[in-house]
């Protein structure tokens, strides 16, 4: 009978030795961390949209910008998004931006640029 605790005994802990790693023990007083998702910004991901909803013919260009407010560069989309109502506008149900219809990936994305700080690229 001692024989056979031994042996699970020695067993039980040859398991629990050989399990262990460093690389799988975890401290519970660390939070796991994410690798930062890619930031969005105006020249990546912001440019675009802006350039075919938004700076068009008769809207916000620069030849005959509505409202007086051009939205042909970086420094005039952040200036209307900060200080402006671009993304009030742009979020709007009744006084929506562009007229013709939101669309829920541009608002996504232009929240999104809002979110990481209006980066430029």
């Amino acid at each position: 009978m001692k024989k056979s605790t031994q042996l699970i005994l020695t067993l039980t802990l040859s398991l629990f030795i050989f399990s262990c790693s460093s690389s799988e023990i975890e401290d519970p007083d660390v939070t796991p961390v994410d690798p930062p998702a890619e930031k969005t910004t105006y020249d990546k991901d912001v440019k675009t949209l802006i350039n075919n909803s938004c700076a068009t013919s008769a809207c916000h260009d620069a030849n005959a910008p509505q409202a007086g407010l051009p939205l042909t560069n970086y420094t005039q989309v952040k200036n209307a998004a900060e200080n402006g109502n671009l993304i009030t506008r742009i979020n709007s149900s009744s006084n929506p931006m562009p007229p013709t219809g939101q669309n829920n990936t541009v608002i996504s994305i232009i929240d999104q640029w809002k979110n990481d700080g209006y980066l430029e690229n």
